[in-house]
């Protein structure tokens, strides 16, 4: 039998998994191991960034692609008698914020194989029982959709108040015990499970030396974000709902994406206290959240009013890098608004100019196409309603770096303004633009 159809197989049986989810929330999912086959391997091979940086083994996804058929059956051997152990993931640094840097593990492309083909049968069972406050790394939601729901809950509900809050190092610091315990409540495939143990504990190289893991999902891997969504899942999302909300008296809504959430809160000590049973909750899940970055602000339609009164600026909260603010529609009433937070815009900006500045002595003609993608991109993302002034601010600035850098290749000008203008008209750079509209038209 072809691939293709061991495949095709695979996705009707995880439909099936699915419908059971869905109508047996509280059953166990005993067999789910015979679903990672050579057909379901493969379409997870094809399905990967080809041009991603592969693991500590080196082997590119084209080297792997080479002897596809018989890497995949050597593979499955290995799995069936629990022969297969994950490699540790490369750990490389990506920058975050002017002077931070985030931690990556690249897992090799086998093992990213295997990830994603167990994080798609994982994802049958869970999307069943994922709440509708969750949007992280899930089919058809996204940080816009959080975004919109976020600004939608104050403009139209009675919201008064905003807990914002910050675990800290949440995806190094997951307890292995806990996340395994709460897996448990669906999964009880104890192949399944012994091969997401392993994953877990594979570790990391950091340059030459191997580091074991005992806490944590290193980000990189296809497997991380569904273990992240999972263990929020049971600590946040679902206690939320059916233990914070029915206590309360006003309304309070969750939005999470990912580990990055607020609480919409209608009445002051009800805020209070439930930042409270946050963190309580937390501590008992052997996390942490980030002072300096947690706490309660007002904020909705009042808080203008408010803060005029007691002679203040008006509380803003940021979001999945916006910064949130209260201003009003053409009618003069009050909305939500949003601009790219201060602390985005710089490092936009700053890695901006340092790849300019990599790139200068380059023929233009080589980097320009590379600039119109990251002007591009940065619209996707930051071209929300609202947006359109930090956004254009970008340009404009991207704009004056392109002149300065053009103009530093060498003792003798090259443009001056009138000259570049010309140049840009020949070679124009994509327009600010709105790309994700919030508002009906």
């Amino acid at each position: 039998m072809l691939y293709a159809e061991i495949a095709d197989m695979v996705e009707t049986k995880l439909g099936f998994v699915s419908q059971r989810a869905a109508r047996e929330p509280e059953s166990k999912f005993t067999s789910l191991m015979h679903l990672v086959n050579e057909g379901s391997l493969e379409r997870s091979y094809y399905q990967l960034g080809r041009n991603r940086a592969g693991g500590v083994d080196g082997v590119s996804w084209e080297e792997y692609g080479r002897e596809f058929e018989g890497n995949t059956k050597d593979l499955m051997e290995r799995m069936k008698r629990m022969g297969y152990r994950p490699q540790p993931a490369r750990r490389v640094y990506i920058p975050k914020g002017k002077d931070k840097k985030r931690p990556l593990g690249l897992p090799a492309i086998e093992d990213k194989m295997v990830q994603r083909t167990m994080s798609r049968i994982m994802g049958a069972i869970y999307e069943e029982d994922f709440l509708n406050c969750s949007y992280g790394f899930r089919p058809g939601r996204g940080c816009h959709d959080a975004l919109k729901e976020v600004g939608d809950l104050i403009n139209f509900k009675p919201i008064n108040h905003v807990i914002e809050a910050d675990i800290k190092g949440y995806f190094d610091n997951v307890s292995h015990k806990r996340i395994m315990e709460l897996i448990r409540v669906r999964i009880a495939d104890e192949k399944f499970l012994r091969y997401i143990v392993r994953f877990l504990k594979s570790g990391y190289m950091e340059g030459e030396v191997l580091v074991k893991t005992g806490r944590g999902t290193p980000q990189g891997g296809n497997l991380s974000p569904m273990l992240a969504n999972i263990y929020l899942h049971y600590v946040l999302d679902e206690w939320f709902e059916k233990e914070v909300k029915p206590r309360m008296e006003g309304q309070c809504y969750l939005v999470r994406y990912c580990d990055d959430f607020v609480i919409l809160v209608q009445r002051k000590t009800e805020a209070a206290e439930i930042m409270k049973l946050v963190r309580k909750r937390f501590e008992e899940y052997e996390l942490e959240l980030n002072s300096e970055k947690t706490g309660v602000k007002s904020f909705g339609r009042y808080e203008e009013e408010n803060a005029e009164r007691q002679q203040r600026k008006a509380n803003t909260f940021d979001l999945l890098g916006f910064t949130h603010y209260c201003g009003k529609s053409r009618k003069g009433t009050f909305k939500v608004c949003r601009k790219t937070s201060a602390k985005k815009f710089r490092c936009a900006c700053q890695t901006m100019k340092e790849w300019l500045k990599a790139v200068r002595n380059f023929k233009v003609k080589g980097w320009w196409a590379t600039l119109i993608l990251k002007l591009r991109g940065h619209y996707q993302y930051y071209g929300i309603s609202e947006n359109i002034r930090s956004v254009k601010e970008f340009y404009y600035r991207v704009v004056r770096m392109v002149y300065k850098w053009l103009n530093r290749r060498s003792q003798k000008q090259s443009f001056n303004w009138a000259g570049f203008n010309v140049y840009l008209k020949r070679y124009p750079l994509p327009q600010p633009s709105i790309v994700h509209s919030f508002y009906p038209k």
